[in-house]
């Protein structure tokens, strides 16, 4: 009897699931993990001004240079920075092609203009214009090296050089002797009394900034006015 009883306990108790471990089977679960998502890249307001300085070949010149020109492409450098832009917003990919001389300097005049967010239109080389120094200053672009002469001279431009920057043109527009601009888009900027965005007057933080590394302004010419110019030279 007590052998039955045995019996019939182990029975129930193997088809409860008793009995080796090793048979029981063992479910396959899969922890939940986390959905790993990569942090926002930092906007260029958060990151601030940032510029890189590269150098420059002439394939890179394919209009604005060519033989004869007083700085070869090796004494020219590409500067890629961050602006701020006429829509009240910081913009990358400004580029502006230089004097290696003079390219840290300018970086830290871009700098300057960056933090007191003084609006740029845009800023491109001048090849994208095929050199036109005209269609450059109709699509109001900032731009820097162009091996041309200078306005009414026979000379070198100190463009041709890399030592000389025009910005927001149409803002600030080159005023012959007579009063004329060549650019009827940008004839109501004579009146030097405004203060739209992008204008330049005398002793403003635009004119303090380039001042600050030694290059003159247009603005102060008598006779003809180049508001958008500064130079090296001052000329």
């Amino acid at each position: 009897m007590a052998a039955a009883a045995l019996i019939a306990v182990t029975s129930v108790a193997a088809a409860c699931g008793g009995g080796d471990d090793a048979d029981e089977p063992t479910a396959s679960v899969t922890p939940p993990t986390a959905t790993e998502t990569a942090p926002p890249s930092p906007s260029p307001t958060e990151q601030g001004f940032q510029a890189d300085v590269k150098r420059v070949t002439r394939e890179d010149l394919p209009h604005s240079w060519r033989r004869g020109c007083p700085v070869p492409p090796s004494g020219l450098r590409m500067i890629e920075m961050t602006y701020w832009g006429m829509d009240d917003r910081p913009h990358t990919g400004g580029r502006l092609v230089v004097n290696a001389k003079a390219a840290e300097d300018l970086v830290g005049v871009f700098r300057k203009l960056f933090d007191i967010r003084y609006p740029i239109e845009r800023m491109e080389p001048v090849d994208k214009y095929r050199g036109s120094d005209f269609d450059s200053i109709e699509a109001n672009n900032t731009s820097a090296f162009n091996c041309r002469r200078a306005t009414g001279s026979s000379a070198f431009s100190q463009h041709a050089y890399g030592l000389a920057i025009d910005i927001n043109p149409c803002q600030n527009p080159y005023v012959y002797p007579d009063g004329r601009i060549a650019h009827k888009d940008c004839t109501k900027y004579r009146n030097r009394d405004r203060n739209d965005p992008g204008m330049i007057h005398a002793g403003d933080e635009v004119v303090d900034a380039f001042e600050s590394i030694g290059w003159g302004w247009g603005g102060e010419w008598t006779g003809a006015k180049d508001y958008q110019h500064f130079s090296s030279n001052g000329r």
